[in-house]
């Protein structure tokens, strides 16, 4: 099977090697995420320079706008591809006012780099319910977000952000979970015990990666949220001052799996020091409301 990672390159510093698209074509040509709407046009070429002239299935890991973003953008280009999403991120690609919204309320101007997605027609959506793409099977791994899905094809697991980023740094392996608020640590956990519970096969990470075994990264992502949960609670019990900043200064220091940040180009480690704040974020909004 042809199976490749396509870069989609955004235009502000510390965003390269960190957005994808998976394209896969063996019987079936299948595209996994499509990012951004910004930058529809990149993902579009790059696909032209692979001699894609058919797409049967678009996988939606979720619904988020650097992840589908695109789409629009992409089934203008491949009239023949139908999208495959949960049922309940379909309202909000056919009307993506209210996620628009939403994206700029928690993501401020990265929402505008990322841009405002248009609407999908519906007739190209298909519920992941009945995903009707021969020899794909559909796990449903919410956690990251509620609606969100994992996929796995021809002996390859696509688990969007439900098994957290993973980057390369200088030949070091950098591993950081994606919990933004709201963040429900038990259902989490309960997606990446039922992707653990698949066989060993590579994982193919939207960011932004691949590595050769599912179960050996898995089960790191598994002890590092249960770790986070630890020293994140060790810092709740210290006080509120400076709460945020505590936590992701903690975690940089004692987190191995974050150690290749300190290799890092400058506007690299911003673009990670803020994405680490929004999943502690996640992890402090469950605390407070796990002790209402």
């Amino acid at each position: 099977m042809e199976e490749k990672l396509i870069e989609i390159k955004q235009d502000r510093p510390g965003f390269d090697h960190f957005i994808g698209s998976w394209f896969c074509r063996n019987d079936l040509a299948l595209l996994v995420d499509v990012g951004p709407a910004n930058t529809a046009d990149r993902l579009l070429e790059s696909l032209e320079h692979l001699d894609v002239e058919k797409i049967d299935y678009i996988l939606l890991t979720h619904i988020h706008i650097d992840h589908a973003g695109a789409l629009a953008h992409v089934l203008a280009r491949y009239p023949m591809a139908r999208v495959v999403c949960h049922e309940k991120g379909i309202q909000n690609l056919r009307d993506p006012s209210k996620l628009w919204a939403g994206s700029l309320d928690v993501l401020g101007e990265i929402a505008e780099l990322y841009g405002k997605p248009k609407p999908v027609p519906a007739e190209r959506l298909v519920p992941h319910t009945s995903c009707p793409a021969n020899g794909v099977r559909v796990i449903e791994t919410p956690g990251h977000a509620a609606h969100h899905l994992s996929f796995t094809y021809e002996e390859r697991l696509f688990p969007g952000e439900a098994a957290g980023n993973f980057l390369m740094v200088n030949g070091k392996e950098y591993l950081r979970p994606a919990t933004p608020p709201r963040f429900f640590l038990q259902v989490f956990l309960r997606s990446v015990d039922r992707l653990l519970s698949l066989d060993d096969q590579p994982i193919c990470y939207a960011h932004f990666g691949r590595a050769g075994s599912s179960h050996r990264m898995l089960g790191r992502f598994r002890e590092q949220i249960l770790s986070w949960e630890q020293w994140i609670g060790q810092e709740i019990s210290l006080g509120n001052r400076g709460l945020e900043e505590r936590c992701v200064d903690v975690l940089l220091d004692k987190d191995a799996n974050l150690s290749a940040f300190q290799k890092m180009e400058p506007a690299t480690r911003a673009r990670e020091r803020n994405f680490i704040a929004n999943a502690v974020r996640g992890f402090l909004g469950y605390f407070r409301e796990r002790t209402l």
